[in-house]
């Protein structure tokens, strides 16, 4: 097993490979606004790195979201895209799982990640590895009540510590969380896994405007 795992569904444009033991390799940079120019430079450098080619590849893993639309699509088109190349699978999870998995915390918690216009994508854990509610977005202050007592993991709950006091690591999302929990599904039969479609909870910020004005001739 070598598994390929990406995500871009937050600022961070993270890959790592997994050969179903451990990671092989990894590479994370934190840029909202430069997913698109980073994303292949890290697949390279992760590959070399392992001293593998692409070919070696025998699934792909990729973050599905909740995310914004533009950095969430770059993630899911570029592992479409190898998956059909190399004629391999590829698995979708959610976002916010990854970040659960990286916290290793085995008690009640909850993830929050930036989701702009001053809300958070977020969801609720019993541990780790189990999330007990869908992902969803709202604003901190209405989900504050919710969440009391509760630690949170990821950069929503660093951006507003007023309504989530007990802000835990890690801040960003990592591919090598992502491969591992994947690694592990496949392990215990291959259950659990997203269709590799693009988890969006909002329309995109970019829209088409209304009652715009007609200047080419009729």
């Amino acid at each position: 097993m070598l598994l390929l795992a990406m995500d871009t569904a937050t600022p961070a444009v993270t890959v790592a490979l997994h050969d179903g033991d451990s990671v092989v390799a990894g590479s994370s940079q934190v840029d909202a606004r430069r997913h698109g120019e980073l994303l292949l430079p890290a697949v390279d450098r992760v590959l070399k790195e392992a001293g593998l080619t692409l070919d070696a590849v025998t699934g792909l893993v990729v973050g599905v979201g909740p995310g914004p639309y533009t950095g969430l699509r770059v993630g899911l088109v570029t592992a479409a895209t190898f998956a059909s190349a190399l004629g391999v699978p590829v698995h979708g999870l959610c976002t916010l799982d990854g970040l659960a998995h990286a916290s290793g915390i085995q008690e009640p918690f909850a993830v929050a990640t930036d989701a702009r216009r001053k809300e958070v994508y977020w969801a609720r854990y019993e541990d780790s590895r189990t999330r007990v509610t869908d992902a969803s977005v709202d604003r901190p202050a209405d989900i504050a009540g919710q969440l009391a007592g509760l630690p949170v993991v990821g950069a929503g709950a660093r951006l507003y510590p007023e309504a989530f006091p007990d802000a835990r690591d890690p801040e960003h999302q990592s591919a090598a969380a992502l491969a591992a929990l994947a690694a592990e599904k496949l392990a215990a039969g291959g259950e659990g896994f997203l269709d590799p479609l693009p988890m969006y909870l909002r329309r995109p910020d970019a829209q088409v405007p209304k009652n715009y004005k007609v200047v080419t001739p009729q």
